[in-house]
């Protein structure tokens, strides 16, 4: 709650300073506060049925998104495609989730056999991210059962998302090799790495506060007809750091670490915190290089999920069953060694 409230409080500072529009936001921390509240208590309630029903409302949502036009890629209609793909991932992660929650063989296999048809239905709606985002969500989620070290786990999904973000940033500091920058710029598409070198280069000019929340498109440069026309650099960590300087930057990846470490520390068993690690390391890989976290139901939902993973079991549960479950206590952090705690 302490990053969350920095969150807010810093952006309220960036938009006093250059008089900026924060209500964006503000809204996305209320959100993801909103969502973590409401699974902190449905996870400890309903362990199973309460990610089902998230999931459910995600692939709802998902498959609810308008589809892209022909000859646009990822982003058009403006960020629709990253939403996409960020809703199937978490939904894919809730479900594997309820499944490692279960004690009964038959549902189990029931919910991964549904986390297999969101994936498919990734490719159903023309969500080739979202496809692979959710395939790569539910392997991991299987492979999760073996681990007897979830702090490693925890490590290499941190890893993964401080890769795709250096990435990100070398691309807009165009300090690439010639032949991997331009192989970046004909996946990413030449507009949208324009969009990142006009936020990166806002960050230079004010460092400290940036230009001010919901500000970049009056400072972007001008760009192709076929650029994505709501005024946002398409990079979370990039439109950080642009309207809010690298302070506001700073804080978005202390949220994600917070999130990690909440992870890593909660009694929930090994699978279920690395599942949802998964997903939540699937949203960040979007958000560095899309525009899913400006939808509110991709900042509840990401809330959500993190709040299903750490909620603590109810006084009297039976710990979670799973293949290499080495669950965690809150004397046993991360879930590294044998669980103590015992069925009442």
């Amino acid at each position: 709650m302490t990053v969350l409230g920095a969150c807010a409080a810093w952006s309220l500072i960036a938009a006093a300073a250059h008089d900026g529009r924060p209500e964006d936001v503000l809204l996305a921390v209320l959100a993801v506060t909103a969502g973590y509240a409401s699974g902190r208590i449905a996870g400890a309630l309903l362990p199973v049925a309460a990610p089902c029903a998230a999931a459910l409302a995600g692939l709802g949502l998902a498959v609810a998104v308008p589809a892209p036009p022909p000859g646009l890629r990822f982003d058009a209609p403006p960020g629709h495609a990253g939403a996409t793909a960020a809703l199937l991932a978490l939904a894919t992660g809730a479900v594997c989730c309820a499944a490692w929650a279960t004690a009964v063989p038959g549902l189990r296999i029931a919910l991964r056999l549904s986390a297999a048809v969101i994936v498919l239905t990734g490719a159903a709606v023309g969500s080739a991210a979202g496809c692979v985002l959710s395939a790569g969500v539910l392997l991991w989620s299987l492979a999760a059962g073996r681990t007897r070290h979830r702090g490693r786990g925890i490590l290499g999904l941190g890893l993964v998302a401080a890769l795709v973000t250096g990435v990100t940033w070398a691309v807009a500091g165009n300090v690439l090799p010639a032949g991997p920058a331009a192989l970046m710029e004909s996946l990413l598409t030449t507009d949208r790495v324009r969009l990142w070198r006009d936020a990166l280069c806002l960050a230079r000019r004010n460092p400290v506060l940036g230009t001010g929340p919901g500000r970049f498109g009056e400072h972007g440069a001008v760009l192709s007809p076929t650029a994505p026309p709501d005024a946002r650099p398409h990079s979370a960590p990039l439109q950080q750091a642009a309207e809010q300087g690298l302070t506001g930057a700073v804080l978005l990846v202390a949220v994600f670490c917070w999130v990690l470490y909440a992870l890593w520390r909660a009694s929930r068993t090994a699978p279920v915190a690395l599942t949802a690690g998964a997903a939540l390391t699937a949203l960040a890989v979007v958000a560095a290089v899309g525009n899913a976290l400006s939808f509110t139901t991709v900042s509840a939902g990401a809330g959500l999920l993190a709040g299903l993973a750490t909620a603590h079991p109810l006084p009297g549960d039976a710990p979670e069953p799973g293949d290499g479950d080495v669950g965690g206590s809150a004397g046993s952090p991360g879930g590294d060694g044998v669980s103590e705690r015992c069925p009442v």
